[in-house]
């Protein structure tokens, strides 16, 4: 059972950086025919964690209306890799401050979870980083309507995170999600929380 968490839990839980994950993603057999031999492409995440007057929160994202994928939806900040980019790290950091304005020097990052495969092609490093007091957040209008915390015990309180079963191309997939202030948390965002909620749980 999961009651509070810690930064030193956390940091725990989580790949270290000198080991980032690998592809395939652990929820690659769910429905290995939809990529089949084509290769997926590289994409990274930040599940930035506020550290605040002794509190931890998750900072998210709502995505504009007007985007053309997943118009609306709470995501963490994050894209494909580029070209520029050195690594997940670099490409993470890079998003973070083009979508939400905070400068990479206020994040530390401390870890990797597993990496998640999308159904839109991209296989995903979920980055975590610890985001520091003094940032300034600036979003980019055309891709973001909304930036928001969470507090950590929220998220990770037992039982907050509903599964759900859903038909998918007439398939049953299982999905997760959860409601905040009205926002609902679901997709390939909860599932990467639901990654790391595992790893919580396997270090009890």
């Amino acid at each position: 059972m999961i009651d509070h968490v810690d930064l030193l839990r956390l940091q725990r839980a989580v790949r270290p950086l000198h080991d980032p994950p690998q592809p395939p993603g652990w929820n690659a057999n769910e429905f290995p025919e939809l990529w089949g031999d084509t290769p997926l492409r590289s994409a990274a995440v930040l599940l930035p964690i506020v550290h605040r007057e002794g509190e931890l929160s998750m900072l998210f994202t709502r995505r504009n209306e007007r985007m053309r994928h997943h118009a609306g939806q709470v995501s963490f900040p994050g894209g494909a890799l580029e070209a520029g980019d050195a690594d997940a790290i670099a490409a993470a950091l890079r998003e973070t401050h083009e979508e939400t304005g905070i400068a990479a020097r206020f994040v530390q990052p401390f870890g990797f979870l597993d990496c998640f495969d999308t159904i839109s092609g991209f296989t995903v490093a979920p980055v975590v980083g610890l985001v520091r007091e003094g940032f300034v957040l600036a979003p980019n209008p055309d891709e973001v309507a909304e930036v928001f915390e969470v507090p950590l015990d929220f998220i990770l309180e037992p039982d907050r995170m509903q599964r759900q079963e859903i038909l998918w191309n007439g398939r049953p997939r299982e999905i997760y999600e959860f409601d905040y202030g009205g926002r609902r948390i679901w997709g390939a965002t909860a599932a990467i929380l639901k990654n790391l909620l595992r790893r919580l749980e396997a270090i009890e």
